[in-house]
């Protein structure tokens, strides 16, 4: 038998693995110590009551021969029409039209972001932005594909555009982004949709934390541009969106207008989904679909405002430290640069040490990442304030 020798191509521990395990390890030496993890992006918040009841209800149905589910619905997406129209109403509230059938139900943003790329040659190249979330890379690197890398750092404030002369099959565009928190204007996202097109490429654009973008000025789909249904699939998740982290439930959405090859897309997904996957589970998807409802969307924006401060807390404390970051006013992240020239793992070390509060080390993230940290304001607001005041206290000396 052989095996897939690419996996020797990745870290053997997966970056948030590293960061669990040297946070246990201080834990394990430093019993009495009280730890403030701004680290994993986890939601803290509960789900929305108008989620809770939809969810009660669907366990209801389970309860009842008449109202039973088994399997999802018979068709391309294994979505319950309730869902599927309700994607379909946030996005025209958003000014995008978007065909029932071009939904794709799935049990959460991560997986399809990997299970997409059964779609693709191995002999595709792949241009990912450098700071970048890592199982983009991981997951192309265990396929054997060559990757590019668009340089994002403090100059274009980590916001990369396209660059001549570099070709690329499968783009990742993540935005807002992960680490670095960054979100694209319409002229950026135009500028790659027009490269996608020139070079016949695809874009991933990876909506997870579109619903933390305030400013109406910026595009919270990648089909608010003109041009993308020729060249870019959406991702999207209810994680951050809703506070599924525990529940699983995400959807994707892939034109029918997407042809390469002469194959289309969509119909190549919605094969290789009835072939690979039995559709995400009934109640999630009941909560899901109450989460756009007018009710819904009224109390996942105040979860979503509740995160919010908690940016504007950090961002705060950074602005009277004097230390240069990036996110947090449309995004759930904060991208800081490490004090004193400090390296990350290095700044790290020293935070946990003589804070006792954990972030992510930015190397973790790529190279370009060296040197920066990135926090998270999915903590609650009490762990939030005392994070501050000891990151206040340790960069102050």
């Amino acid at each position: 038998m052989k095996i897939n020798t690419n996996f020797g191509n990745i870290a053997e521990n997966y970056l948030f693995s590293t960061v669990a395990s040297k946070l246990a390890a201080f834990q394990k030496e430093h019993p009495e110590r009280e730890i403030v993890k701004l680290s994993v992006g986890d939601v803290t918040r509960p789900l929305a009551p108008v989620v809770i009841a939809a969810m009660h209800r669907a366990v209801e149905d389970l309860a009842h021969a008449e109202t039973f589910k088994g399997y999802g619905p018979d068709r391309y997406s294994y979505g319950y029409p309730e869902l599927l129209d309700a994607i379909r109403s946030s996005y025209a509230r958003k000014g995008v039209e978007v065909k029932r059938e071009e939904v794709f139900i799935s049990d959460g943003a991560k997986s399809d972001l990997g299970n997409l790329l059964d779609l693709f040659s191995a002999e595709n190249v792949v241009l990912v932005p450098d700071p970048v979330y890592p199982a983009y890379v991981d997951a192309n690197t265990m396929a054997g594909r060559k990757i590019l890398y668009a340089d994002a750092n403090r100059e274009n404030v980590f916001l990369p555009l396209p660059e001549e002369g570099v070709h690329a099959d499968l783009i990742y565009i993540c935005s807002p982004n992960n680490p670095t928190g960054a979100v694209y204007d319409r002229a950026g996202l135009k500028a790659w949709v027009d490269y996608a097109k020139r070079e016949h490429a695809l874009i991933l654009f990876d909506a997870a934390y579109e619903y933390f973008i305030s400013d109406p000025a910026l595009p919270r789909s990648i089909f608010e541009i003109e041009g993308a249904r020729d060249c870019a699939v959406e991702i999207c998740s209810f994680s951050k969106t809703a506070g599924f982290t525990g529940v699983r439930c995400g959807y994707t959405v892939v034109p029918d207008t997407l042809c390469f090859d002469g194959f289309s897309l969509n119909r190549m997904w919605a094969r290789r989904q009835a072939t690979k996957f039995n559709g995400a589970s009934y109640i999630p998807q009941m909560g899901a679909a109450a989460v756009f409802s007018e009710e819904g969307e009224e109390e996942i924006r105040a979860n979503i405002a509740y995160y919010k401060e908690n940016a504007r807390i950090i961002g705060d404390c950074l602005d009277g430290l004097g230390i240069w970051y990036t996110g947090g006013k449309n995004s759930p992240y904060i991208w800081l640069k490490c004090p004193n020239d400090m390296k990350s793992w290095e700044f790290f070390d020293a935070l946990l040490e003589k804070a006792g509060v954990v972030g992510t080390p930015g190397s973790g993230f790529g190279k370009n990442g060296e040197g920066y940290f990135r926090l998270t304001a999915f903590g609650t607001k009490e762990n939030t304030e005392k994070a501050c005041r000891r990151i206040e206290a340790f960069c102050r000396g």
